[in-house]
């Protein structure tokens, strides 16, 4: 809601206060301002002016020589390249040494050859969005009313000395998306009173009730319906004055009858609607249900196909409006226009929602339906339009108005005690204090011992419970001043379990290994539910699934991230790697709740680094991804109770995949996808893993274990040994450490070879072996006594020798 500071004060004394200073004292009732905008900030220098002459340019077409009385001494010289520029027209000026939005500065100048002492301004010069500036100004430059003095502020004029206040209204608050409630908020925030404004008629002897009849066939949509009628209107454009709230209002102007309907919508918060009474086709409104396939035209000059759930004006045969949302065009108000029927109605929120979503309208009449009207200002807002309209388009009001009215709306009547709003807001309120707030509010209370009574005006449908009296009174004795405590008790501050910190450690090695985390469906398919599940297991089915891609509770997270690669790769993303930690759902019977697993699970695919200059690239290999997980389980203080052995997972690559075991209990596996399931994502080379997270996290490490820096040198021996083809390294490692104690301290394998030079079925496999005593330099014959028993240990246990 924008709210005009100037406009405002019509209805509130708001001297002494500034418009900056009224938005931080509404921001602390409740209602957030998002912003104040002085509209004349940075322009200066533009004054009404006068064309007393008007010319071709000599030199170009398109422009014209203008001599234009400013107020001054003598009349000056302008080009002006505008279209409708005219002898006779009062237009806003800016001087020489004027500054427009923009910090645009005016200067002397010569346009071809002319020379040229200022700049006749269109709306959009001066700041006004040109979706509501007056069509028949959009184009060009803005005509003032012929009685307009010359010389003066034409900013002022234009109402741009003003400051807007964006209200930032939640749905509750729908009383304030009009100027009197604003007006009613600010004097209880200001303690001063509310002025109302003039809506007193006067009526001609002809009475409206001959003119038109009302009939309400769909009174749960429409329990009440006026109707007044204005003869004789003379449609021009509206007063100077209200065409720039409007516009400040963000609502283009039109003419006089359209543009009072829309200023009373923001001035009461009540829409209007005026037909062309001539070419409504009937002396009948009757308001009802729209029937399926029914048709009209709204003002917007669209088509719409209406149904049952639509309520529609109609003149008794064909729908002249579309309730609370449009008007129609076969009934619109034009410059031909002279006899007005003016319509306010209450119609019902949800029923005027059903029609803007269904059509895409979403108007300043709908939005204010549906969120709620004041349904004691319908009849006062039809009242102030008439007499606006009367004034204005010098229309006579013909007497009374035609009604239908089985409106049974009561103000609520809400009982508090003093102790509970105390009690609640921690203050030490007197009774007299909280009358005082009620009465700033304009609400009627009554005293009975320590309760108090609220009858709520039906402008503030918002407030229906004691919790909502409560915060009426904080808000107006204003929260500043509410007491603060410190709650008082024995719990310690929250912080992370052990578990929780567990899984910090795992997202930020993950993320620090280059992976970015992913977010997934829990939810998959009949097809994908059971691939890569690390458990065997029932698969879950919903039992009201919403598709049936998301039918199944996921018992494995690759699967996904498979769609992620793919997803990506099918956009030229075809090097990437993700991650994500999630739960996974497993059955326990049939009548059993299942079991939620927490697991982590990666997918790379492509390059793993690349580097244009040095004109290097490494792609994704399975140790790649296998060094990965011994990072993590390293950083988690695991690396003595993970064992890797070679397995065959469906889906994935039978020789390059391997399971992954905890403390001898498999808890995941990782490799290389299957060929054909990468072919059928149209992947290239892809790793996975999948590890039961919880089970690693819920795992105890071993703890943390310093060591000195060795002061003595190490010495190393490289071993390359022939062995079967089918032995693992593994195995040899595991029987190199324990011959090599204790002065063995790493062996690593560093060489793999099987080709022409060497023994079917046999393999060379070479070892790098590091020996260090932390107490003392080792001599030769130590480690050759000690690299012999490897030797031999190797050769009596795995029967691996060692290479000739």
């Amino acid at each position: 809601m924008f709210v005009s500071y100037k406009w405002l004060q019509e209805y509130v004394n708001l001297s002494g206060v500034s418009a900056k200073e009224l938005a931080e004292k509404i921001t602390k009732s409740g209602i957030e301002v998002e912003g104040v905008e002085i509209l004349n900030e940075g322009i200066k220098g533009v004054v009404t002016g006068y064309v007393v002459e008007r010319e071709k340019h000599p030199n170009a077409d398109k422009l014209n020589k203008c001599l234009v009385d400013i107020g001054g001494e003598a009349p000056v010289q302008i080009i002006c390249g505008a279209p409708n520029v005219a002898q006779g027209q009062k237009v806003a000026v800016a001087t020489v040494g004027a500054v427009l939005p923009g910090n645009f500065k005016i200067k002397k100048a010569k346009l071809r050859g002319e020379e040229s002492n200022g700049m006749i301004c269109s709306l959009q010069e001066l700041g006004i969005e040109g979706k509501i500036v007056p069509k028949e100004y959009a184009s060009g430059i803005f005509v003032f009313p012929s009685d307009t003095p010359v010389g003066e502020d034409a900013i002022a004029l234009l109402n741009r000395d003003d400051a807007i206040l964006e209200l930032g209204l939640t749905p509750n608050r729908a009383d304030c998306l009009s100027m009197l409630g604003v007006g009613y908020e600010v004097a209880a925030i200001l303690n001063r009173e509310v002025k109302l404004p003039e809506t007193k008629l006067q009526s001609s002897n002809a009475k409206a009730s001959d003119h038109i009849t009302v009939t309400v066939e769909a009174t749960d949509d429409n329990p009440l319906y006026t109707a007044k009628v204005i003869k004789n209107v003379k449609i021009g454009p509206s007063p100077l004055w209200m065409q720039t709230r409007l516009m400040s209002a963000g609502i283009r102007p039109h003419n006089n009858v359209v543009d009072c309907t829309n200023y009373i919508l923001l001035e009461y918060g009540q829409p209007l609607h005026a037909f062309d009474y001539d070419r409504l086709g009937s002396k009948e409104i009757l308001v009802r249900r729209a029937k399926d396939g029914e048709v009209i035209q709204t003002l917007d000059d669209v088509e719409r196909t209406l149904s049952s759930d639509h309520l529609v004006i109609t003149n008794g045969t064909v729908p002249v409006a579309l309730a609370g949302v449009m008007g129609g065009a076969n009934s619109e108000v034009n410059i031909d226009t002279t006899t007005v029927l003016l319509e306010s109605a209450y119609f019902n929120g949800a029923t005027i929602r059903k029609a803007s979503k269904d059509h895409g309208l979403r108007s300043e009449a709908s939005a204010r339906y549906e969120k709620g009207v004041d349904p004691n200002r319908v009849r006062a807002a039809g009242d102030r339009a008439a007499y606006l309209i009367a004034k204005y388009a010098n229309g006579e009001v013909l007497e009374g108005t035609v009604a239908v009215d089985t409106l049974n709306i009561e103000p609520a009547v809400v009982s508090i005690t003093l102790e509970k709003i105390n009690r609640v807001l921690g203050t030490t309120l007197m009774m007299s204090e909280v009358e005082e707030i009620f009465s700033r509010l304009q609400f009627e209370a009554s005293v009975a011992g320590e309760t108090i009574t609220v009858t709520v005006p039906t402008r503030r449908g918002d407030i229906k419970i004691e919790e909502d009296l409560i915060e009426e009174v904080a808000r107006i004795y204003g929260y500043d001043f509410i007491p603060k405590t410190l709650p008082v008790g024995s719990s310690s501050p929250g912080n992370l379990s052990n578990y929780q910190q567990k899984r910090r450690v795992v997202r930020r090695f993950l993320e620090g290994a280059g992976l970015f985390q992913a977010v997934t469906y829990s939810l998959t398919s009949e097809e994908r539910v059971a691939q890569y599940a690390l458990e065997n297991r029932d698969p879950i089915r919903l039992a009201m699934p919403m598709s049936e891609d998301r039918s199944m509770l996921r018992m494995s997270i690759v699967p996904q991230l498979l769609e992620v690669l793919k997803y990506n790769s099918a956009r030229q993303n075809d090097s990437l790697a993700v991650y994500e930690i999630g739960a996974v759902f497993l059955a326990n019977g049939q009548d059993a709740q299942p079991e939620e697993q927490e697991h982590a699970a990666a997918a790379i695919t492509g390059l793993w680094y690349s580097h244009s200059w040095q004109g290097e690239k490494k792609p994704v290999d399975f140790f790649v991804l296998k060094g990965i997980v011994e990072g993590l389980v390293e950083k988690l203080g695991l690396t003595n109770q993970i064992a890797y052995k070679k397995a065959t997972v469906e889906g994935m690559h039978p020789g390059r995949t391997a399971e992954v075991q905890l403390n001898g209990k498999t808890i995941g596996f990782v490799g290389q996808v299957h060929p054909n399931r990468q072919k059928e994502l149209d992947l290239k080379d892809t790793f996975v893993f999948e590890l039961n997270l919880q089970a690693i996290l819920e795992a105890s490490s071993e703890p943390l274990q310093y060591k000195a820096i060795p002061r003595f040198p190490s010495i190393t021996r490289d071993i390359a040994l022939v062995t079967d083809a089918k032995t693992e390294a593994e195995t040899l490692k595991q029987i190199i450490f324990a011959a090599g104690q204790p002065l063995l301290t790493e062996a690593a394998v560093f060489d793999l070879y099987e080709g022409e030079h060497m023994e079917k079925g046999k393999k060379s496999i070479a070892f790098s072996l590091k020996y260090m005593d932390p107490e003392r330099t080792l001599t030769d014959e130590e480690v050759t006594k000690v690299h012999e028993k490897v030797l031999q240990a190797l050769e009596e246990k795995a029967g691996a020798v060692l290479r000739g």
